[in-house]
């Protein structure tokens, strides 16, 4: 629907990827520490036997976490500035965690991820809403997956955080990850319908799924879902 826009968010990132890696260090921010990760994290219940896809991977926060209980990773963002930040931070990791330039909207190269042994397991920690396309993401995961594979996502609420209060229609927006980065970034804003209507498509079922608070005690921010491979 945006795929236009690819180049155009991938540049941005390409901006802010050093700001990002400062900001982010090595174990991630207080929203992702406090708000995002623990839901992700309870959802996933990643082990040592887990083989798992780190969806826009960023700076491989999440993936040397997975390393550390056990799992194999492979990690992919379509920023390479943010890889090579991912794998000088990861260096000690390398041999749980391989990272790859990929562009999460191109199905043929998200099926060149694809390994012998199939995936038990995907991620994507606060990514889908920087995607321009997610069909082919969630299309090719689904291919990707184990039987009875997960994958879990973390995203903002389409109901509460919306450009210019629409919520059915799907829409772009510039907004700002981090205060104070080089340049704004590209939002893909859908609502729960459109988003849970792809896992559906894809094949998936919902077995898990949750809201967090930020500062607001009543109103979310951010969902985190499971879809099952059925």
């Amino acid at each position: 629907m945006f795929e236009e826009t690819v180049l155009e968010s991938k540049k941005a990132w390409d901006e802010n990827a050093d700001f990002w890696d400062e900001r982010m260090g090595d174990s991630s921010n207080r929203f992702h520490c406090r708000i995002v990760r623990p839901g992700v994290e309870e959802l996933l219940e990643v082990s040592e036997n887990d083989y798992v896809l780190d969806v826009a991977c960023g700076t491989g926060n999440l993936s040397q976490r997975m390393a550390e209980k056990g799992a194999k990773v492979v990690a992919f963002d379509f920023c390479s500035k943010l890889i090579e930040h991912a794998k000088r931070r990861r260096k000690n990791y390398l041999n749980h965690i391989e990272f790859y330039e990929c562009d999460a909207t191109d199905y043929h190269q998200l099926m060149g991820l694809k390994k012998e042994k199939k995936y038990t397991k995907a991620v994507s920690c606060m990514g889908i809403m920087d995607i321009a396309e997610i069909k082919p993401l969630f299309q090719a995961l689904y291919n990707m997956l184990d039987d009875n594979g997960i994958f879990v996502f973390a995203t903002h609420h389409p109901c509460f955080v919306r450009p210019e209060e629409r919520y059915i229609t799907p829409c772009v927006h510039k907004g700002e990850a981090i205060k104070g980065q080089p340049v704004m970034q590209n939002y893909y804003h859908r609502s729960l319908q459109d988003i849970f209507q792809i896992c559906f498509d894809s094949g998936f079922v919902i077995d898990g799924f949750q809201e967090k608070l930020d500062d607001d005690r009543e109103i979310p921010v951010i969902i985190i879902v499971r879809a099952r491979k059925r």
